[in-house]
């Protein structure tokens, strides 16, 4: 394309955003943009936008939607109200004003749901990940502390509080070892780690979240190779940690930089380990509860927000081992 002295043009990619929450159904949000930006000629093509048009008008132009890419990438929705609010209005962004603490939301998820402590025990933990690094989570399955624990990651790297997440598991359920599964590391570990990439895929797109993982900012890190790394500005999640021996979560828990937070989550009434082996988590719970900085916390029966018929079944098999 030919362009006079006076125009520019420069292309704009959209950074892992779909483009169909960003330009909308039929293009409606666009031809919005296009309306506010009358200066300059847009086209859209997959994941980029060309803008043709005066350079004074494309620095605007760039200003503004990096506005709307924040949006995007918090709220997972673009609807026409906030977008025209976000063109027209100079400052803070709409909603920017929407508290992420105790009760309140913590993230806006799949087409911008919110998400939201929803017990009290979640709602402690939300509250005491602010003044803590390390949060250890106890309690049994569907009582949501990996959920709230994958919240509360999301929102420290939407805030950009951290560079990165890492994802831990141990792989002991199934009694095998890593090294004689089928597939890559990644294809290993998945199963062990679906917990958690389910968590995240009701929190981002699915193509967003294959992007933070192919840039390495969301990662998996089998227990056994956390050794010798400092995980600095990163916020980890070891689940499933009633699996880990004492050393394992030693080892772990002195991976810790600078800037970063740690979350353990497990329930020690489904220890999987051998008989004669101590459970890492139930040695921490004893040795670390107290120490400033670190916060547990015990979820129970009362805290499950799966089934109803789980609070049952977990109390039947309770009260079968009393």
């Amino acid at each position: 394309m030919i362009l006079n002295q006076f125009m520019t043009e420069k292309t704009i990619y959209l950074k892992s955003i779909d483009p169909v929450v960003l330009f909308g159904t039929n293009n409606h949000l666009l031809q919005i943009i296009q309306q506010y930006f009358s200066k300059l000629k847009l086209v859209a093509r997959g994941d980029e936008m060309k803008v043709i048009g005066p350079s004074a008008e494309i620095s605007r132009f760039e200003s503004k939607i990096n506005d709307v890419f924040d949006y995007v990438n918090k709220h997972n929705q673009l609807k026409a109200d906030d977008l025209e609010e976000l063109l027209f209005q100079e400052g803070a962004n709409p909603k920017s004003n929407v508290k992420t603490g105790d009760g309140e939301i913590i993230v806006f998820g799949q087409s911008g749901k919110s998400i939201r402590a929803r017990n009290e025990h979640q709602k402690e933990m939300v509250k005491r990940s602010l003044k803590n690094d390390l949060i250890i989570a106890t309690g049994p399955a569907g009582s949501g502390k990996t959920y709230m624990a994958v919240a509360l990651a999301v929102r420290a790297l939407r805030n950009r509080e951290v560079r990165k997440i890492i994802l831990s598991r141990p792989a002991v359920e199934s009694g095998e070892q890593l090294g004689f599964l089928p597939g890559d590391l990644k294809e290993k570990l998945d199963p062990y780690l679906q917990p958690l990439y389910d968590a995240l895929l009701d929190m981002m797109p699915g193509r967003k979240l294959n992007d933070l993982m192919d840039e390495n900012i969301i990662q998996i890190a089998p227990l056994a190779f956390m050794r010798g790394r400092t995980l600095e500005k990163s916020f980890v999640i070891l689940d499933e940690a009633q699996n880990t021996t004492v050393g394992q979560l030693k080892m772990f828990l002195t991976r810790m930089g600078e800037n970063s937070k740690f979350i353990v989550t497990g329930d020690i009434t489904q220890i999987d380990l051998p008989k004669t082996v101590n459970s890492g988590l139930i040695h921490a719970v004893g040795l670390l509860e107290g120490i400033s900085g670190v916060a547990v916390i015990k979820f129970d029966q009362k805290d499950i927000i799966r089934h109803k018929l789980v609070k049952k079944i977990v109390k039947a098999y309770e009260d079968e081992s009393m």
